[in-house]
């Protein structure tokens, strides 16, 4: 369901849709924003928005009621908050933050498109 999701980019006076090329679990470094520089794993991916959730990044205090009935303690709670796909840039474990390219290999009578690094080309699907 999240791969079929599209992102709405609006290019010069047309709305584009784009499909977000970042997934579950892949690295990212932070590029812009208060939390820059920092690195973590993506936790999970809001495609209609164009937010990801990045561990340890934009961390927000939530205050929670203590709640018997739910198990639920209360207090002072940090946790993610979401940020913006643009504000990040896939970590590619030769190079570093780069771009995201694709290469497209027919298998038969099958098309599978790969991710990979615009730097030096390697498949950014194992990391």
């Amino acid at each position: 369901m999240a791969s079929l999701a599209r992102v709405k980019v609006r290019v010069g006076g047309k709305v584009k849709v784009k499909r977000p090329e970042i997934k579950k679990n892949d690295i990212v470094k932070v590029i812009a924003g208060r939390d820059k520089g920092k690195t973590g794993r993506v936790l999970s991916v809001d495609a209609a928005r164009g937010k990801i959730l990045v561990e340890h990044v934009m961390m927000i205090k939530r205050h929670t009621r203590p709640n018997p009935a739910r198990q639920i303690k209360g207090g002072i709670a940090e946790r993610e908050s979401p940020i913006d796909i643009s504000n990040v840039m896939i970590v590619c474990s030769a190079c570093g933050p780069v771009r995201i390219g694709h290469r497209v290999e027919r298998v038969g009578d099958t098309v599978r498109r790969t991710r990979i690094c615009r730097k030096c080309g390697a498949p950014l699907e194992k990391q």
